[in-house]
């Protein structure tokens, strides 16, 4: 679409907003779910695990002027000060001080609805860690609601799409200072119809703190008690206000040596050198900032700036991979908001955010030291979006007022696979133009005084999307709120999302591996027989569709006040999913499955055509030279649609907190219960992938306890993880339950002015449990599930703040 089509579409969706709203004055209060949010984060309480607070009708007030913008962001809905259909996690700055998390990938990795695989840096990327969605290329950490991929999962900053990053074009939500942080909300729901392409699984906003008077700069240092994950953390955060604006920066730098398989008895029969977990620096530094142009116009931006240097070690029979990547993240997001006439607002906007990953990898011998540079890619990624929406009141109903928020814009990502050895690149580029509409019915309230309901209210959203690649999809989300009480809300949403195949999985670059076959699950094969493995992108692949539906009771008794309480029951049917076919490295031969993506006895015109188109790499892991009259089998692992993936499950969180004596204990937790299963082909049965290896594990949960009071706060929490199988040799692992505890004293309240000093200590994983184990076909694998299961042991550290 050309850029003349494109603003005339915009003004029209611009133009059907506002043109009936005539004679309408009316703006929508914060919720009371805000006000008590925002109370229980004053008195220190913590925010709960769930936004399950109880509603009621909000208040309205007639305005003949230009609206007063206003702040309150809800996740999950773009109206303002809203609700939403769909169970709201909300972690404030509070609750993440309090339990000792050091950045947002260590909030998000203990989350139950979230799973540790991904991109995350404790995965052990070799033969045996399942598919190649699990990695620690970059050294960052991946939002992955429901295991279904972190591709599956939408993460916004400031409710604004980050950069794809790399090799699975991922999000590093740790590229976040958390120091900047005021909250992250997560929507374990689809959201497509409200964000757009890849919120399939849900989506994950992080908040920025708007306002800060004063600086605070700190120190962390920490090590595993059984060696490695040396870790040295340097922030420095400031933040001014003025009459009609203000600002806050931060910057960190994180230092972090590597665990090595030499440094854990578990780990010790394997060749080195090899990495359980990276080492590397980061650098991070964000500012966002807003002026206020007059009375009722604001303008906003944010800014993000992260680099970060990885290395890490693979192993083979007699070589082993020296890999290095080096990444840069930033992110520009300018907004203008006008507050306009009769309660609406109007938002221009636009982001520019960039990726840029490049990765090496040096073949070594080990017997000579010989090294040669076997790869060099950058995998630069680029993304734009503009942006225009306006929200406000349409009519005024007896039990409050029917709102709209409706907008439009355009959005592009790019992809630049450059190998830097050979100067050869591949560049590809998708965008697509969208509209959106949401609008929000309550149709009963208390104030009515009907014995029918307290509150009901209806939400309905509609998003159009119009894509280069694969023409024009609607995607619709209906939802209820029902109230029967003050002490009872029963929410359930339906809607179908979209998603686009990645870059990367379409036109990224091909891999070949040549390995032994006993490295795959082979046996009765000969001793200098050799599989060739392709992995990689796939041209042909179709979009990604998927029906969502959840229902939520939330318990919040006026009786029992601090008591809040929510049960969710959600259900994903996720078709046409891109997915690698084989399930696990190290199971593509033992896997009857994948029987039809084998090919036997390969001539060497095939291997020879295979390799031609293969720009990623060429990886020797047989110890020997290759020889094409030895390859036995090629395996294709290039990415394809499933036919299906069906994930359903149970979510429980609460929270209860109570004044004793001086200071107030809070008890806080969540659990989650998982199932899910994946079928290829229409001639291929279902197979489980919930509490199978590498793929989530069927229960999680995390419970604890929080006392604060003057400047003391204390805190323990207990994760548990169950057990998973691994089919191929029939074993199963033990569950794997941790307890971290967090000791901190401040000589000041956090929210009050002046100087003061903080100290913290925290211990992760206090009784030093190793990952439950289990007997791998290869012994260049490691023995544990490093998606579900970490290596670090128990991690002391300490942290000392000072604020003025």
């Amino acid at each position: 679409m050309k850029t003349s089509a494109l603003r005339n579409a915009i003004s029209i969706a611009l133009f059907a907003t506002l043109s009936g709203n005539a004679g309408i004055a009316l703006a929508r209060e914060p919720t009371p779910e805000a006000t008590r949010a925002d109370a229980e984060q004053e008195d220190g309480a913590g925010q709960g695990t769930t936004a399950a607070s109880s509603p009621s009708k909000p208040a309205s007030r007639k305005e003949a002027t230009a609206t007063e913008l206003e702040t309150v962001t809800v996740t999950g809905t773009r109206i303002r000060g809203g609700t939403t259909p769909s169970p709201v996690i909300a972690i404030g700055s509070e609750q993440i001080r309090q339990e000792g998390f050091a950045d947002l990938g260590e909030v998000v990795r203990s989350l139950p609805q979230n799973f540790g695989g991904g991109q995350n840096p404790g995965v052990v990327t070799a033969t045996g860690s399942g598919n190649m969605y699990n990695q620690n290329a970059g050294g960052g950490s991946s939002l992955n609601l429901r295991g279904i991929g972190p591709d599956a999962t939408l993460t916004l900053l400031n409710g604004r799409r980050l950069a794809y990053g790399g090799l699975m074009q991922a999000v590093d939500i740790s590229a976040i200072p958390v120091a900047a942080v005021d909250r992250v909300d997560i929507v374990a729901d689809g959201a497509s119809a409200i964000y757009g392409s890849d919120a399939v699984a849900g989506v994950g906003n992080v908040i920025l703190k708007r306002d800060m008077e004063g600086a605070v700069v700190s120190a962390r240092y920490g090590r595993a008690s059984r060696g490695g994950l040396g870790t040295r953390e340097y922030d420095a955060t400031a933040g001014t206000t003025w009459s009609n604006g203000g600002l806050i920066a931060t910057y960190r730098h994180t230092r972090i040596d590597p665990i090595s398989v030499g440094q854990r008895s578990y780990t010790r029969h394997m060749d080195q050198p090899f990495v359980l977990y990276p080492g590397g620096d980061t650098r991070s530094g964000l500012l966002s900032a807003h002026q206020s142009l007059g009375g009722n116009a604001e303008l906003r931006l944010d800014a993000l700036r992260t680099t970060r240097d990885t290395v890490y070690y693979q192993t083979g029979p007699g070589i082993y991979y020296d890999q290095r990547s080096d990444s840069t993240t930033s992110f520009l997001a300018p907004l203008l908001e006008v507050g306009l006439a009769r309660g609406w607002v109007l938002q221009v906007g636009g982001v520019r955010a960039r990726d840029e990953n490049i990765g090496r990898a040096w073949l070594v011998t080990k017997a000579t030291g010989d090294s040669r540079l076997v790869s060099s890619l950058c995998r630069c990624n680029d993304s734009r979006s503009y942006e225009i929406s306006a929200e406000g009141p349409l009519l005024e109903l007896g039990a409050g007022e029917l709102r709209l928020a409706a907008g439009a814009g355009y959005r592009s990502n790019e992809l630049l696979n450059r190998n830097l050895s050979s100067g050869t690149q591949v560049h590809s580029e998708d965008s697509s133009r969208f509209a959106y509409a949401e609008v929000n019915i309550p149709l009963l309230d208390s104030s009515m005084g009907t014995s029918l309901a307290r509150l009901l209210e209806l939400t309905a959203a509609a998003r159009m999307e119009d894509y280069d690649s694969f023409g024009r999809v609607t995607t619709p989300k209906f939802g209820v709120i029902y109230a029967p009480g003050s002490d009872l809300t029963v929410k359930a949403s339906w809607g179908r999302s979209f998603k686009a195949p990645t870059l990367n999985e379409r036109y990224g670059s091909l891999v070949a591996y040549l390995v032994p076959p006993g490295m795959i699950g082979g046996s009765g094969y000969g001793a200098d027989d050799a599989v060739l493995l392709s992995w990689g992108s796939n041209p042909g692949l179709g979009p990604e569709r998927a029906t969502t539906q959840t229902i939520s009771v939330a318990f919040h008794p006026e009786r029992l006040r601090g008591l809040e309480a929510e049960l969710t029951w959600f259900d994903i049917d996720y078709r046409e999913r891109v997915v690698q076919p084989f399930a696990a490295f190290g199971q593509v031969l033992s896997d009857p499955a994948v029987a039809e993506f084998l090919r036997f006895s390969p001539t060497p015109e095939e291997q020879a055509r295979l390799l031609a188109i293969y720009s990623g790499g060429f990886f020797n892991w047989t110890g020997k030279p290759y020889d094409p009259a030895k390859v036995v089998i090629i395996g294709h692992g290039e990415y394809v649609n499933a036919k299906t993936q069906r994930i359903r499950g149970i979510d429980l969180s609460g929270s209860y907190g109570r004044d004793l004596g001086s200071g107030r204990l809070t008890l806080r937790g969540s659990a989650s219960w998982l199932d899910s299963s994946q079928q290829n082909t229409s001639g291929q049965a279902a197979f489980d992938l919930a509490g199978t290896i590498f793929y989530p594990a069927k229960v999680r949960s995390r419970l604890g306890l929080v006392w604060a009071s003057g400047g003391f706060t204390a805190s323990s929490f207990a994760n548990y993880t169950g057990g998973v199988a691994y089919p191929a040799l029939a074993q199963e692992t033990a569950s794997f339950t941790t307890l971290d505890l967090v000791l901190q004293y401040a000589t000041a309240r956090r929210r009050s002015a002046g100087t003061g000093f903080d100290l913290a200590f925290s211990i992760q994983n206090l009784f030093d449990r190793a990952p439950p184990l289990y007997r791998p076909m290869a012994i260049t694998d490691a023995p544990y599930d490093s998606t579900n299961y970490s290596a670090v042991g128990r991690f002391p550290s300490i942290t000392a703040s000072w604020r003025w």
